[in-house]
């Protein structure tokens, strides 16, 4: 990481949009429902969700690595879902803001790692 500050930088980005997707999505399945109860459900169920989908799918060390398209499918479901739900929860322009932040990012990211694979 040394020598490819920007490849880092990138990198950490990635990452803080990750969190904050999954923080959007359980924020909209809480939003769903009046009880709390089930407010708590369906948040719970939709972060759950995306975890194990990032997890199966999508995460550096995957348990299955399905061809790029895949891939970035998951990560179209996953972090494309949590500016959704940003909007969903009332805040539009916040929820344009992070998909195009979601975008240029993985696009940033999915070229620096084929440089690196082919520098390899």
């Amino acid at each position: 990481m040394a020598g490819r500050p920007w490849w880092a930088a990138n990198e950490l980005l990635a990452f803080l949009v990750e969190l904050v997707a999954l923080a959007c999505l359980f924020w909209w399945g809480f939003s769903l429902a009046d009880h709390l109860a089930v407010r708590l459900l369906l948040g719970c169920a939709l972060l759950a969700a995306a975890v194990v989908l990032w997890a199966l799918f999508a995460a550096p060390r995957a348990r299955f690595r399905p061809p790029l398209a895949g891939v970035l499918a998951v990560k179209a479901l996953a972090l494309g879902g949590g500016a959704l739900a940003l909007y969903g929860v009332g805040h539009p322009a916040a929820g344009a803001v992070m998909g195009a932040v979601v975008v240029v990012n993985t696009a940033l990211a999915e070229t620096f790692r084929r440089r690196s694979a082919l520098a390899a």
